[in-house]
């Protein structure tokens, strides 16, 4: 879809995009320094495969300062994003055949990086009334011998719910029938919070030795394009995935460790509240704007991300003014490509009634596209 956008725009249409995961703002500057040192230095040794030694130290006492984890700088393991973080651990962990747990909505690449790992995906459906979280009664029903491991993304991408100390201690009680599960977090989104304190699985007590934490910066330092995640897991799957990467793409890019280091030596939370303040006054706004323009669509706040999963069933089954009828939610996305505004189908994240909204765009982008987008399903017969 969004090749579509860039395709459509090339022609001389005029499309408002709320595509992609990206933040629209700039790297914060002390880490443009930071970079920009190293390469005047000529800092540009082949990396170590599992990162550099001072920014390891940096990841594992960021996780000690702000949640109480005593991880070591030998748990982690600094990698080319957090999509290879999370490859790394499935590639560590599962042997073909075994069974991965994953909560739908789902963000899209958890589907394709356990089939890569030959593993079998187990899609578990939540519902709006539950916050599209897994509850212990749906774990309990689909864990199995074969289970090896489930995913959790807290804040979620696609639906920005976030999971409480309480939810995930019900898990944990339901998985101490289960002691070999690995609980795999992707904590991507952890610092883009509107309300309460990031909570990890790590720091349930029964759950610190199963849990493998996958995060990286490219949300909460605005850095997509530097590629540069990490892994926190246990000591042998930390060394795993060393040996994993180590014959796939080595060490991750030197000069964006340099920048990532200067960021966690600062005060994080001052360097990222700019833009949390934004996306929060921008959600807000979507979420009055639909409860009174389009409340079929089931609005609800999102605790954390930048995204709205919106359900468009109330629209299945209308048709365009071409005659075409409405069938599931690609045919909304592409009806809406059509009318201008660029949405993402929820199809690829396990529904075919949602589509996903981001909000890392300006309000007026975001005004404009919400506004064309009402307009294009009232206009549906």
């Amino acid at each position: 879809m969004a090749q579509r956008v860039r395709e459509l725009r090339a022609s001389g249409k005029e499309i408002v995009s709320l595509l992609l995961g990206e933040p629209d703002f700039p790297v914060p500057s002390l880490l443009q320094e930071a970079a920009i040192q190293a390469i005047r230095e000529g800092y540009a040794p082949y990396p170590p495969v599992p990162g550099l030694s001072s920014l390891r130290e940096a990841i594992a006492s960021y996780y000690h300062k702000h949640y109480g984890l005593p991880f070591e700088p030998s748990q982690v393991v600094v990698s080319n994003g957090s999509k290879q973080a999370i490859y790394n651990a499935l590639l560590s962990i599962l042997e073909p055949g075994d069974e991965v747990i994953v909560p739908a909505p789902y963000w899209v690449s958890y589907i394709p990086l356990i089939q890569l790992a030959e593993g079998v995906p187990v899609v578990v459906s939540t519902t709006p009334a539950e916050g599209y979280k897994l509850t212990p009664e749906k774990l309990a029903q689909r864990l199995s011998s074969r289970s090896c491991a489930i995913i959790l993304c807290s804040p979620s991408n696609p639906t920005g719910s976030a999971y409480t100390p309480a939810e995930l201690s019900s898990l944990a009680e339901v998985l101490e029938s289960y002691p070999k599960v690995w609980i795999i977090s992707d904590e991507i989104y952890e610092l883009i919070r509107y309300g309460g304190k990031h909570f990890s699985p790590a720091q349930v007590p029964p759950l610190y030795e199963r849990t493998i934490v996958c995060n990286g910066f490219s949300k909460a330092f605005a850095m997509p394009g530097w590629r540069l995640g990490y892994l926190i897991a246990p000591l042998p799957v930390a060394q795993a995935a060393i040996k994993v990467q180590g014959q796939t793409t080595a060490g991750a890019n030197i000069i964006a460790q340099k920048a990532a280091l200067a960021g966690l030596q600062d005060d994080i939370h001052r360097l990222v509240e700019p833009m949390i303040s934004a996306f929060r006054e921008r959600r807000d706004w979507i979420y009055e704007y639909i409860t009174q323009h389009l409340p079929e669509m089931a609005p609800y706040l999102p605790d954390g991300a930048f995204y709205f999963f919106l359900d468009i069933a109330a629209f299945i089954g209308r048709s365009t003014a071409k005659g075409k009828v409405i069938q599931s939610a690609d045919d909304i996305a592409e009806y809406l490509l059509e009318e201008g505004v660029g949405v993402v189908s929820g199809t690829g994240f396990g529904s075919k009634r949602h589509i996903r909204i981001s909000y890392a765009v300006s309000l007026a982008s975001i005004q404009e596209g919400m506004q064309r987008m009402m307009r294009a399903l009232r206009a549906l017969a």
